[in-house]
C-alpha cells in the first residue's frame, strides 16, 4: 500500500482526532479543538501538523511538532507521531518522523523530544531511529459512574471557591497563577508562560476549556490554587492542570479544588476522567490515588541530539 505524507487540510480535522483517539484513547481530541489549535498556533513556533494517507484517501497517521518557544532554552524541538493501530506496518511513523525532522531542523532545533508509549515495539522503534529514553509520565483514569469520590468539602476560613467564569471579565490572576505553577512543573523542558494575550487566545478561549468545572481556591481574594477542567462533550473530562502557588502550598487546596471539579463533572453527567503525571511527581501522583485514580498506561519521553 502506498501512503503519503502532506500537510494537514480544514477537512482532516475529523480523521486527524479519530487516529489520536484510536492511538490514545486516555486523551481528549475532537475536530473543533484540532481546527482551533492549527489555526492559533504562536508563529514562533514553526507549528506544523501532518498527515499520512493511504491510497483510498484514509488518515492512517498523524504528528504534530514544533519548536518550544515558550522554553528558556533556544533549539528544542517536539514532534509526536501517532498511527492509527490498525494500519500499523506500512511505514506511514517512518516518513512522518522523517518530514517532521526535516521541517524542525531547517527552523533551528538542535534537540528533539517525543512521546512514545512504553510498549516494547514503539520503544524499540523510536530508539531505532536515534532517540534515547528519558523521563516517564503516567496517564490516569477515573470511572466516574462507580468511583466513590470523597465528600465535598467545605473550605477552610478565608478560603472560598470559586469556578473560572467568574474571572470571565478580567481572567488575568487566573494567567499569573497558571504561569508560576507551570514555572516549576516537572519536565524535561522548560515553559516560561509570560504572553498574556497569546495564553487568553489559546488557553482561556480554547474549545475543551471547561470554565464551569474549572475551580479556583481563592484566599483574601487571590487566586491560590485551581484545577482545570477539559470536557469533549462525549462524557469525559481532562484536568489539564492543578497546581498550587508557592506561598500556599502544603495547605491542601489543590485537593480541594479538584474534589469540587470532580463532583461537578460527575454532575454534569461526565462518566470517565483522565488526567496525567510526570512519574517523578510524588505529590500529585498521591492526590490523584486519593482520588481513586489507576495508571491506565505510561509514556517514556525520548530525546535525539541532531549533529
Amino acid at each position: 500500500m502506498t501512503v503519503i505524507v502532506r500537510d494537514v487540510r480544514a477537512q482532516d480535522a475529523e480523521g486527524f482526532a479519530r487516529v489520536r483517539r484510536a492511538a490514545l484513547p486516555f486523551m481528549l481530541a475532537t475536530a473543533e479543538q484540532l481546527a482551533f489549535d492549527w489555526a492559533h498556533a504562536h508563529p514562533d513556533s514553526h507549528y506544523r501538523p501532518l498527515v499520512a494517507v493511504a491510497e483510498d484517501g484514509a488518515i492512517i497517521g498523524t504528528a504534530q511538532l514544533r519548536i518550544a518557544h515558550d522554553a528558556p532554552e533556544p533549539g528544542i524541538g517536539s514532534v509526536n507521531v501517532y498511527v492509527d493501530p490498525a494500519h500499523l506496518g506500512l511505514g506511514a511513523g517512518t516518513l512522518l518522523l522523517r518530514a517532521a525532522e526535516e521541517h524542525l531542523v531547517e527552523r533551528g532545533a538542535r534537540v528533539l523530544y517525543s512521546w512514545v508509549l512504553d510498549e516494547p515495539a514503539n520503544r524499540t522503534w523510536a530508539e531505532r531511529r536515534g532517540y534515547a529514553p528519558s523521563r516517564s509520565a503516567h496517564f490516569l483514569r477515573l470511572d466516574l459512574t462507580t468511583a466513590e469520590l470523597p465528600p465535598p468539602q467545605g473550605p477552610p476560613a478565608g478560603v472560598e471557591l470559586r469556578t473560572a467564569e467568574d474571572f470571565a471579565a478580567d481572567p488575568r490572576p487566573l494567567f499569573e497563577l497558571d504561569a508560576v505553577t507551570t514555572a516549576d512543573e516537572p519536565g524535561d523542558v522548560g515553559t516560561e508562560l509570560d504572553d498574556y494575550a497569546h495564553w487568553r487566545e489559546t488557553t482561556w478561549d480554547h474549545p475543551l476549556l471547561d470554565r464551569a468545572l474549572t475551580t479556583v481556591a481563592v484566599v483574601d481574594g487571590v487566586p491560590a490554587a485551581f484545577s482545570a477542567a477539559q470536557t469533549d462533550g462525549l462524557g469525559r473530562y481532562w484536568s489539564g492542570m492543578t497546581g498550587t502557588a508557592p506561598a500556599f502550598r502544603g495547605s491542601g487546596l489543590a485537593k480541594l479544588a479538584k474534589n469540587a471539579s470532580l463532583h461537578r463533572a460527575r454532575d454534569a453527567g461526565c462518566t470517565e476522567a483522565f488526567t496525567s503525571n510526570d512519574a517523578g511527581n510524588g505529590p500529585m501522583l498521591a492526590i490523584n490515588e486519593w482520588f481513586g485514580y489507576e495508571i491506565c498506561a505510561t509514556e517514556v519521553r525520548h530525546v535525539r541530539t541532531i549533529g
